[in-house]
């Protein structure tokens, strides 16, 4: 099963923000057993996001996870740039309405903010593309939105890390089902890479398993990742290879 990310921002192209978004939502995907096939980066602008969202839809991944742009102010332009992209409407989602109504009114009486009132700021963030199911934000104002189209799950998070996260875990993977890989971290004691390759390349024609290998500089390991579908699978990969004389440590 295949998967791929877009990350939103015109900060994460400008190198002011580190995009560690799309890094945990590629780990939490691959542990549910999809292989994230591209990481995809725009900026805040409409004609940018729909046209990228069309590529990737093109390409028939199994999941498409999108993550940032959906607060209150102009460059919040995702939800829009997604139902262009779907030739879906904007539509009002009254639900989602109540719970940012409920959201400010708390950080009101908390004492963060001087004004609970709904401007069109904070209503903005209600509007979802016809036909999405909202996902909840426990951690912030704007919801997200799980669509179907085309065969493709596509799930729209919010960019702040923390939001993101909690909707991750708490709204995205439930629905993607069981299935998990098994990963691995060795350490193989050999010290050059191009005398462990062959090795790998016949592991990788034997076992159902992925190998991702890291060189830590000669004279001293090699870092390896295997990636499988069960623990016995994985086992017997790991002594095929210690049968051609590579010793491993755990990393």
């Amino acid at each position: 099963m295949f998967a791929e990310v877009l990350t939103i921002g015109d900060e994460l192209l400008t190198g002011n923000t580190v995009d560690s978004n799309s890094a945990f939502i590629a780990k939490k995907l691959t542990e549910r057993g999809y292989w994230v096939r591209r990481k995809t980066t725009v900026g805040d602008d409409v004609g940018e996001i729909k046209a990228v969202i069309r590529e990737i839809l093109g390409r028939k991944p199994e999941v498409l996870v999108i993550s940032g742009g959906l607060g209150p102010t102009h460059d919040d332009v995702t939800m829009v740039a997604v139902a262009e992209a779907l030739n879906r409407r904007l539509v009002l989602c009254d639900d989602c309405l109540e719970k940012i109504r409920a959201f400010y009114e708390r950080l009101y009486r908390e004492g963060y903010i001087d004004d609970p009132k709904l401007n069109e700021a904070r209503r903005k963030m209600a509007y979802l593309p016809e036909g999405a199911e909202p996902l909840e934000n426990r951690e912030g104002a704007a919801p997200g939105a799980y669509i179907e189209h085309g065969g493709v799950k596509i799930f729209v998070l919010p960019g702040m890390p923390r939001e993101m996260k909690a909707m991750l875990e708490n709204e995205v993977l439930p629905r993607l089902g069981s299935r998990k890989f098994v990963q691995r971290k060795l350490l193989a004691e050999i010290t050059d890479e191009s005398k462990l390759a062959p090795i790998l390349n016949e592991t990788l024609k034997r076992f159902n398993v992925r190998i991702h290998s890291s060189p830590k500089g000669f004279g001293r390991y090699i870092g390896i990742i295997l990636f499988g579908e069960s623990e016995e699978e994985i086992e017997r990969a790991k002594a095929f290879m210690e049968g051609k004389g590579i010793r491993f440590e755990e990393q």
